[in-house]
């Protein structure tokens, strides 16, 4: 028995080119509504997904739709995610890392590989939870 590799699709595979983080609102689906969700966000924002890929890892499929950023799983799966308020896509998470931590900030997912590149959650000195991310290319180059 093989085992499927992940998909990772992107029209750009490298943020560090970034010269402002990019504001991801998450949309939270339920198994087999992605694709529809996603087809609603381009229409809504006349633009094309930019982005899809699986994250196995934590039962996860995404897509990136302009402003959206589009989660599907099970319940289970998208529990530990809910109370993260949105994402954010800079050109480099370790600045962001160092700095908030210096600011006494809780690491909720520590820094670690995802894959998209690298990424963590962060609970911020007023309560809120931000995922930081930064995107860099797959071996395969996606």
């Amino acid at each position: 028995m093989t085992t499927r590799q992940p998909r990772v699709w992107r029209k750009n595979t490298d943020s560090s080119t970034l010269t402002r983080p990019r504001v991801l609102i998450r949309v939270f689906l339920p198994p087999g509504t992605i694709e529809d969700s996603a087809d609603f966000y381009e229409r809504l924002q006349g633009i094309e997904a930019d982005a899809r890929f699986d994250f196995p890892e934590a039962r996860l499929n995404l897509a990136t739709v302009g402003a959206f950023l589009l989660i599907e799983g099970d319940e289970e799966a998208l529990a530990p995610f809910r109370d993260t308020a949105g994402t954010l896509l800079v050109d480099d998470v370790q600045p962001y890392y160092d700095k908030l931590i210096s600011e006494g900030a809780e690491i909720i997912f520590p820094l670690q590989q995802v894959p998209t590149g690298a990424g963590f959650n962060v609970r911020h000195p007023d309560g809120t939870t931000v995922e930081y991310v930064h995107h860099r290319p797959t071996v395969e180059g996606h």
